[in-house]
């Protein structure tokens, strides 16, 4: 048998499968319609966080064990007790290390940290708003968002990658990370993050003013040094009126925080630790 005829037979059985499965799709989606695209937008977040895990590990990122777990744990469990009801899919905290103090979420409930972020802190409520804010962003869907309002570029760059091998979710993936670094969130969608995040907070049992904090400390660190979810400098002030504006109006949450960053006991964590990476 020659390539082509190879490849005729190849691309006829692929067809096959394919049409077998839309067939057995549209059936289910006509049973339960509203069921079935919820089903199937829960297991395209599963499937692209999977796959952002995936490239993450790939790179050496993720930190496998490390001492600064201990330090991270008790922000992971309490956080996810607070927002867990909030998200159809558990929540999970990793430690990443990359060069820039970071911390991002991808759908599917995987909150990454940039173990330089634990350094960056100066207190455990900027640790914290910086964690609810994060995973604010997975509870609204924004990365999913994000990626659906690019659809023409995602169909312009994978269309012909597909075509080299890689699947379409790892390319997603890629794609998904690229922007998590570039800072594509809309002011509105931080905002929103921070006043989610604000709630989560106070929930789990943190000071909400963390992330006020965190936004004033900007002018005093470097630029190479700050946050990427602080890095939309113009915005800071707003964002601080905002969350100030949902602290007053909801008193009986928010008044019993003190709202002076000297009130906050310093967040120390041992330097020099030893890291193991994922492989």
């Amino acid at each position: 048998m020659n390539a082509c005829e190879l490849l005729r037979k190849t691309v006829l059985h692929i067809s096959a499968v394919a049409l077998c499965l839309a067939v057995n799709h549209a059936a289910a989606q006509q049973q339960n319609p509203n069921a079935s695209a919820q089903q199937q937008n829960q297991d395209e977040e599963v499937q692209l966080g999977q796959e952002v895990f995936n490239e993450l590990k790939a790179k050496g990122e993720i930190i496998e064990s490390s001492p600064l777990y201990d330090q991270l744990k008790p922000f992971a469990d309490a956080i996810t007790r607070a927002a867990q009801s909030r998200y159809n899919h558990p929540f999970k905290f990793y430690l990443v290390h990359e060069t820039q103090p970071n911390a991002f979420a991808t759908p599917g409930g995987n909150v990454y940290v940039v173990d330089s972020l634990l350094y960056f802190v100066k207190n455990s409520e900027e640790l914290a708003g910086t964690l609810c804010h994060e995973v604010s962003h997975t509870i609204h869907r924004d990365t999913v968002t994000l990626m659906e309002k690019d659809q023409k570029l995602e169909k312009r760059e994978i269309g012909a990658a597909i075509l080299l091998g890689p699947t379409r979710a790892h390319l997603l993936a890629i794609l998904l990370l690229g922007k998590l670094h570039s800072l594509s969130y809309s002011r509105d969608v931080e905002s929103r993050a921070d006043i989610t995040g604000s709630d989560i907070c106070a929930s789990a049992g943190y000071n909400p003013w963390g992330l006020v904090w965190l936004f004033q400390d900007f002018d005093n660190a470097k630029m190479g040094q700050v946050p990427q979810l602080l890095s939309d400098h113009p915005s800071n002030q707003t964002r601080v009126d905002a969350l100030e504006k949902h602290f007053r109006k909801d008193p009986s949450v928010f008044a019993k925080f003190n709202s002076d960053p000297k009130s906050a006991a310093p967040f120390v964590v041992p330097k020099n630790v030893a890291e193991v990476f994922m492989h």
